[in-house]
């Protein structure tokens, strides 16, 4: 699903009207319907609605899906907010056929004093702003964005939650912001909604279709996107009849270290679980009967330190590489990933104390080879490209990361995000709090390593990586809960995943 800049929206939605065609009114009533048809399924017949209704088309849309409530048999009351003297025409028409009905109490509020002490109510819909907000919302309206919040009642927020930003960062912007339950949007997700910072804003939300003309979306070739099951389906290798081991790679995963050797048997489980032909798996000395004993469908490389990764093994077997969980990072471990990053050209999927490293020794960045994979978390991320003050900056250091090292970034959490080399960001939609564990990320690193030994390229691998990583993640915090799921947990669900995704 592709995810567009507030501009992009308002030129499909012209690009509708004109080439449809269709009048604007006609689109704004399918917008509403289609948020209608959900309140449906939601709303029970004994609740009471609370309209809010700003003068643009947000509001417009909030006016005529307060008539199909009504029409409906739903207890509607209207509040329209007076904070200009001009409103929109499709507003007016829609202001003027809910007034038709005669029997939908509408309030035209102008001061913040005329406002109930308490609404009373179950739902509060917000249609005050839509995403074309240029500024905070403060003075009268921040108001009673403020009260909405304070009331005892579930808020749905119509394209999104009044106040918010789509496309720029609303952290420290002194408006205030409606607290939506869910939103519902139109056509495209926004890229606001991709950020954890703005979870209290958008707790949860759905897509609503209202048919944007087909040929304008795919005329948008520079987006983002949001992936979705099928994305990964169209992705997904079909193995045939007389396939064998030979067929689906030989990877390399440097792992482990004293007292962390959990890492690399979580990762090399999970690369072999994830479909690789072959898997060795470097260790020093001391971890060498644990990965056999753990693991024992892997191959085992053993360094001549006891205790850390300290010299390479012979790479020429090897058609993928990875290397960071639980290396540590002693004085030898450091010189051996210099090392790596000279002799090879293939791809390198770096992890954990791997990014650590070379976010002390950045000059290193400049030798790795093209199509590398990094898979850090923030604070690792922090490390490698340097301090942010919010989620859209993060975003855009992402970016510009990956355009200048050629690489993929996979930047674990909240909708994973995906930067690439093109500067196009993908962003994940499977996944759950109950992954917020130790040893999800170095499973994460042992699934793309095994989707790069089979031969998917560097971008397929994280795409279909992180959308099974985080199926598995969802299926494993459904028989076990959040707060029970282990990383081998993911592990032990990622058959079950790609079960679904080869349906």
């Amino acid at each position: 699903m592709k995810i567009l800049p507030i501009d992009k929206v308002r030129e499909a939605d012209a690009y509708t009207i004109k080439n449809e065609p269709v009048d604007s009114i006609d689109l704004m009533e399918r917008a509403a319907k289609s948020c209608y048809k959900w309140m449906l399924g939601k709303f029970r017949s004994t609740d009471r609605i609370k309209v809010f209704c700003g003068l643009g088309n947000n509001g417009g849309d909030g006016l005529a899906i307060a008539r199909l409530l009504f029409k409906k048999d739903f207890r509607v009351e209207v509040f329209v907010l007076r904070y200009s003297d001009k409103s929109s025409d499709d507003f007016n028409t829609n202001l003027d056929n809910l007034r038709y009905q005669k029997k939908v109490k509408i309030n035209e509020i102008s001061r913040f004093e005329d406002l109930p002490e308490t609404l009373n109510s179950d739902w509060v819909v917000d249609a005050i702003f839509g995403s074309g907000l240029s500024k905070p919302v403060t003075g009268f309206i921040g108001q009673v964005i403020e009260y909405i919040n304070n009331q005892n009642t579930k808020v749905v927020s119509i394209d999104i939650p009044s106040g918010l930003f789509a496309d720029k960062s609303s952290v420290d912007s002194g408006g205030a912001i409606i607290n939506a339950d869910v939103t519902l949007s139109f056509e495209f997700a926004k890229k606001a909604f991709m950020f954890s910072e703005n979870l209290p804003f958008v707790k949860e939300w759905e897509i609503m279709s209202i048919n944007l003309h087909p040929d304008f979306v795919k005329s948008v070739d520079k987006a983002d996107y949001l992936v979705l099951v099928t994305d990964i389906q169209g992705l997904i290798k079909k193995r045939r009849k007389f396939d064998h081991k030979g067929r689906f790679g030989h990877a390399l995963l440097i792992a482990g270290s004293y007292g962390k050797m959990g890492a690399a048997v979580l990762a090399s489980e999970a690369c072999m679980r994830t479909g690789a032909g072959l898997l060795t798996t470097h260790v020093p000395k001391k971890g060498y009967d644990i990965i056999q004993t753990a693991v024992p469908e892997v191959m085992t490389s053993i360094d001549r330190s006891e205790t850390s990764f300290s010299e390479l093994p012979d790479l020429y077997p090897y058609n993928a590489i990875g290397i960071g969980p639980g290396i540590g990072q002693d004085k030898e471990t450091r010189t051996a990933l210099k090392v790596l990053i000279q002799n090879t050209g293939l791809p390198i999927l770096f992890d954990a104390d791997a990014i650590n490293i070379l976010g002390e020794n950045k000059t290193w960045l400049s030798f790795i080879p093209p199509g590398c994979i990094f898979t850090p978390h923030p604070k690792e991320f922090e490390r490698l490209a340097g301090k942010s003050n919010n989620a859209f900056e993060r975003d855009k250091l992402q970016r510009e990361f990956s355009v200048r090292y050629g690489a993929y970034v996979v930047l674990k959490g909240y909708s994973t995000a995906i930067s690439c080399p093109d500067g196009m960001c993908f962003y994940n939609s499977t996944g759950n709090p109950g992954m917020a564990t130790g040893g999800s990320g170095d499973v994460l690193t042992g699934v793309i390593l095994g989707l790069l030994a089979q031969g998917y390229s560097s971008l397929e691998a994280c795409l279909v990586g992180t959308y099974l990583h985080g199926l598995a993640g969802d299926l494993a915090s459904e028989d076990l809960g959040y707060e029970a799921s282990l990383a081998s947990d993911i592990t032990g669900h990622i058959g079950y995943a790609y079960q679904i995704l080869q349906k």
